[in-house]
């Protein structure tokens, strides 16, 4: 009668061990990580921003096509981003921007567009792959031009 107690003990003993292994297996890490709008990757404490944009921009001037964008961090401020080429005026221009501390916004003021033309506007992230860019170029003499962008993650 002792042995099959044993045998039952060690049955019992080994499904227990089975179940565990199997729970700690399927444990959330194997889930994919939902990261809220403006963060990304596996932490979730990326920005969701820097990268590069392409989009298009419907302005008071035209509607400007094929636009790429490229937002980079600033290495001596972690509140500052380097905008390349921001609405299309070429991959020589940067300018400073200043984004939110949810990382959902990016703010331009009075950035420097070349020609005696400066930049003020706002980047709004839609989702972690899209952004609205509503700005407006106001020139050394002239028209202001007030420019609406969509921009997509490359």
């Amino acid at each position: 009668m002792k042995s099959v107690k044993q045998v039952a003990f060690a049955a019992l003993l080994t499904m227990g061990a089975f179940g565990a292994v199997t729970l700690v297996s399927c444990s959330k890490e194997d889930d994919p990580v939902v990261c809220p709008t403006g963060f990304i990757g596996a932490d979730c404490k990326t920005k969701a921003f820097f990268g590069s944009w392409k989009g298009s921009d419907v302005c008071s001037s035209g509607t400007y096509n094929n636009i790429t964008i490229k937002l980079d961090p600033s290495s001596a401020d972690s509140s500052k981003v380097i905008v390349t080429n921001p609405g299309g005026f070429g991959s020589s221009i940067t300018v400073s921007g200043t984004i939110s501390t949810d990382a959902r916004t990016i703010t331009i003021t009075n950035g420097d567009v070349s020609g005696g033309r400066t930049l003020n506007g706002t980047m709004s992230l839609t989702s972690n792959t899209g952004f609205n860019f509503a700005y407006t170029v106001t020139p050394a003499s002239g028209s202001n031009d007030v420019c609406n962008g969509t921009y997509t993650k490359q």
